[in-house]
């Protein structure tokens, strides 16, 4: 059916290409009636808080009408004529224009008197060495440290150039022009020639500096590789430490075997759990090994042409055994079931459930993978020469087998990494009852469904590939469609030639939110199993996170929140480094925040006295609420509507609350005067478990933050050049869609670690804690600022990620402590009347104005980098 289908899309793809038409010789350019003609040209360099050096060209060309093909200049841009005159003034007797050369918008043409002007402007960037052409000028970049640029047109010689500028923006330059620029300044050469100078005289040095030099070197694509290498081999390490201590302080796994001793096994015991994959922390240490092997592996594949074949297979197979080793027909361990236990279950042989789910899985992977693989073993019939791609147009039956392998690879690594996140899930408890029962009662069923969503995924991906191909081929041969000789079929041959093998390294390397998954399965599996053997002992359960689950927490902090800071160094060779710092700067605000904390400042006696029990915390609210009645009355009583209570009755009233909480301490360490029961309630946030209130606020962050997402997507949009390549790119488009999605995963994230960390976070006031976490992500980035003096990049964009997160937060805060006090929803006419009355009337207005105040800074800073 598959093949059917790629068959027919292909039939309808061969059909829409243009016909190969017969190009002009260079002859037919009449250059000899171009004596008379003038030019201009510019040149500019943008190379501060940049990644890489910006160039932008523009040339102005006026030529006389008695030029034969002057007139075709005023036709229509899309008739031959045109095309066929702007060839011959722009390209000359060239085909095309240059692979890394993007125009802004066609050329500008006005027709005065007996002069046609065409303004072209272009612009390119130039990130290490090698040949670059850009309009008439060419880069030849030996090295990382210098830079020889001359101005070489391709069309006629004999136009007479009157002026010519280079702006360098402060790069050091050595002026090898002859003669000499007429005019030198610090950044601005300007030649202005008499008529009979020709431009091949005009070219210059470029000398780097050294902090642009380190950024030219660390960016190239080696350095990127080690980069991302570095990363993903320091995500497995604090993934697998965080496994480890999780499952080594498991409270089931500490039980052990049955015996009068109970105590946690040995390190290498539980290494050897851990290694076996027996519980969500063993899946965890699965995926972070096998992800990192598959990353290292699709770098470690060269790109080469010739080695097609060979790279198809190896990316089939892999996709295979990617999808094969997750097992999702796996089940998850019981919360309170024993070590013994489960290793008893494990060794039985599996359900009959589970036998179907495995058929249903094995099956439909392997027919996948062998439809892949016929397409390459019988290429031949499909008329695919052996490296599956040649400069002759593709038939039918070649676009077909294209198409089968594409889809099929894609579909079997973007099946693996599905299959990995229901493990994940399953295992964790985080998938609904109604779900694993529909799994368990129609696999097969579940199995179509899920194979045919994945399918669309992959489809979708090749439509994206296909447009693009065809948007690049427009790109490099407008001026050729209808004279050229470039055959557009077979440029598209190359670009699906390349779609099973080169862009996998593209989805994959997304796939870390994978381990977000894992990360929360762990954490929510840890959670269900201390709940359980809490209530199997009448025990209270953990009122914050414990170490291991503050490990796993401050990961998910790195991989969500911090990973976009990672830009800031101006370096992807520095990634691997952005892990650890996220993770440190955590545990210091932690480690100074915690004694600062309200429930900090009051001691472990007051929440074993007055939060251990159900209706110790359900009087806190009620204990607060009256806080803030007696604060109101006394408020009333000051402008005279006091009624008949007298000031030393309400302030009675507000001393017993205070002796409640003084109580609580058991006189061991008497609470600070300035914390009030109030502030209590707020600091011990909605819900009894650190768990709920991380959930409530992560849905919260979510949907506070689709604004910030819209903006962020708008500030990576904002400069023509990120514009350009989300469009033509192959994979543009659906980056773009993937980073609002995970623009939409780092609020949550952020939202996520503020409640599980609510009780921990130092202030008074909700808001206050919002600035932790903020702070937290700001550490690195101000050591990142020592880095900047190196990498000179631009630190615009962090300091409004920053200010986005603190307005996120924020509002996901204040939201909490109107959900703290929601029982009293019913006595008011809305969250925004309950909020009033928690922060009472100054401290409302101060928080709208902290609120007011970020909104400006971030339309600011919007404003800033829109006139950038």
């Amino acid at each position: 059916m598959s093949l059917l289908v790629a068959a027919l899309a292909a039939m309808t793809w061969c059909g829409r290409f243009p016909a190969e038409a017969h190009g002009s010789s260079p002859e037919k350019c009449f250059t000899d009636k171009l004596n008379s003609s003038t030019a201009d040209a510019e040149i500019r360099l943008v190379q501060h808080h940049q990644s890489y050096t910006k160039v932008f060209s523009g040339i102005t060309v006026t030529v006389p009408r008695g030029w034969d093909l002057a007139k075709s200049l005023t036709y229509s841009e899309n008739s031959d004529e045109y095309r066929r005159a702007m060839h011959c003034l722009l390209l000359g007797s060239n085909k095309k224009i240059s692979g890394n050369e993007w125009r802004l918008h066609n050329p500008k043409v006005t027709a005065m008197g007996e002069w046609v002007t065409v303004e072209y402007n272009s612009l390119t960037r130039i990130e290490g060495g090698g040949f670059t052409r850009i309009g008439p000028w060419v880069f030849s970049c030996a090295n990382a440290q210098k830079w020889s640029v001359e101005l070489k047109p391709q069309s006629f010689p004999q136009i007479h150039w009157k002026r010519v500028e280079a702006t360098l923006d402060g790069l050091n330059f050595n002026d090898r022009s002859t003669p000499v620029a007429s005019y030198t300044d610090e950044k601005t050469l300007v030649w202005t020639e008499p008529s009979d100078k020709k431009p091949e005289h005009i070219n210059f040095d470029v000398d780097l500096s050294g902090r642009h030099t380190f950024i030219v070197a660390s960016n190239q694509p080696l350095s990127g590789r080690v980069g991302i290498a570095a990363w993903w081999v320091c995500a497995t390490f604090v993934i697998a430490l965080a496994a480890f201590r999780a499952r080594q302080s498991s409270p089931a796994i500490a039980q052990g075997a049955p015996g009068p001793e109970q105590r946690k096994p040995k390190w290498w015991v539980v290494g050897m759990r851990v290694v076996r994959g027996d519980s969500p922390a063993g899946a965890l240490f699965h995926w972070s090994l096998l992800s990192t092997a598959v990353i290292l592996m699709l770098m470690v594949i060269p790109p080469d042409p010739g080695k097609r074949l060979r790279n198809s297979f190896i990316c089939i197979l892999a996709g295979l055994a990617l999808l094969l080793v997750a097992r999702p027909w796996r089940r998850g361990v019981s919360p309170v079931a024993t070590h013994a236990d489960a290793d008893t279950d494990r060794s039985t042989d599996p359900d009959a459930a589970q036998r179907r789910q495995a058929r249903a899985v094995i099956v439909t992977a392997c027919a996948v993978a062998a439809a892949g693989m016929l397409a390459l073993l019988c290429h031949e019939f499909y008329g695919l020469p052996a490296n599956l791609a040649s400069g002759q147009a593709p038939t039918v039956q070649g676009v077909a087998g294209l198409m089968v392998l594409g889809l099929a690879t894609v579909w079997l690594w973007l099946a693996a990494l599905v299959a990995w996140a229901w493990r994940f899930a399953l295992e964790g408890g985080l998938v609904r009852t109604a779900w694993i029962k529909k799994w368990d009662d129609a696999p097969g069923r579940c199995t179509a469904v899920a194979g045919i969503l994945v399918a669309m995924v992959a489809a979708a991906l090749l439509a994206s590939v296909w447009r693009s191909s065809r948007l690049q081929w427009t790109r490099t041969n407008w001026l050729a469609e209808g004279t050229g000789t470039f055959n557009h079929a077979s440029y598209i041959n190359q670009f699906m030639a390349d779609f099973s093998t080169t862009d996998l390294r593209w989805f994959f390397s997304r796939s870390w939110f994978l381990t977000v998954i894992a990360v929360l399965a762990l954490l929510y599996s840890r959670v269900r199993t201390q709940r359980a053997e809490a209530a199997d002992k009448d025990e209270q359960v953990s009122l914050w996170p414990g170490g291991p689950d503050t490990l796993l927490i401050a990961a998910l902090f790195s991989f969500l929140v911090g990973v976009r800071g990672g830009k800031t160094a101006g370096s992807s060779a520095l990634y691997g480094f952005w892990i650890p710092l996220n993770i440190i700067s955590l545990y210091g605000i932690l480690a100074l925040g915690r004694r600062r904390s309200i429930l900090g400042q009051l001691g472990e006696c007051f929440y074993s006295n007055m939060l251990s029990s159900k209706k110790r915390r359900r009087e806190l609210p009620s204990k607060a609420q009256h806080y803030r009645y007696l604060n109101h009355q006394l408020y009333l009583l000051d402008q005279g509507r006091g009624g008949s209570a007298t000031r030393q009755q309400l302030e009675g009233e507000l001393h017993r609350l205070h002796q409640w909480v003084a109580t609580g301490c058991d006189g061991k360490m008497p609470p600070p005067e300035q914390i009030s029961i109030l502030d209590i309630a707020l600091a011990w946030g909605p819900t009894g478990h650190w768990w709920s209130n991380a959930v409530r606020a992560g849905r919260l962050a979510f949907w506070f933050g689709l604004p910030a997402s819209a903006a962020l997507t708008y500030v990576d949009l904002r400069d023509p050049w990120d514009r350009m390549q989300s469009l033509y790119l192959p994979t543009g488009v659906p980056d773009t869609v993937l980073g609002f999605l995970l623009n939409q995963l780092a609020w949550a994230g952020a939202g996520f670690v503020l409640g599980a960390l609510w009780r921990l976070l130092p202030g008074s006031s909700s808001p206050v804690r919002a600035w932790s976490l903020v702070v937290a992500y700001a550490i690195p980035v101000c050591i990142a600022l020592l880095l900047n003096g190196i990498t000179d990049t631009n630190l615009t964009e962090v300091i409004l990620y920053a200010v986005l997160m603190l307005s996120v937060l924020t509002l996901t805060s204040m939201l909490m402590d109107t959900v703290t006090f929601r029982r009293e929803l019913d006595l008011w006419p809305s969250r925004f009347a309950l909020l009033l009355s928690i922060y009472q009337v100054r401290g409302f207005s101060t928080k709208i104005v902290w609120l007011l105040t970020q909104l400006a800074a971030v339309i600011k800073i919007l404003q800033d980098l829109h006139r950038s």
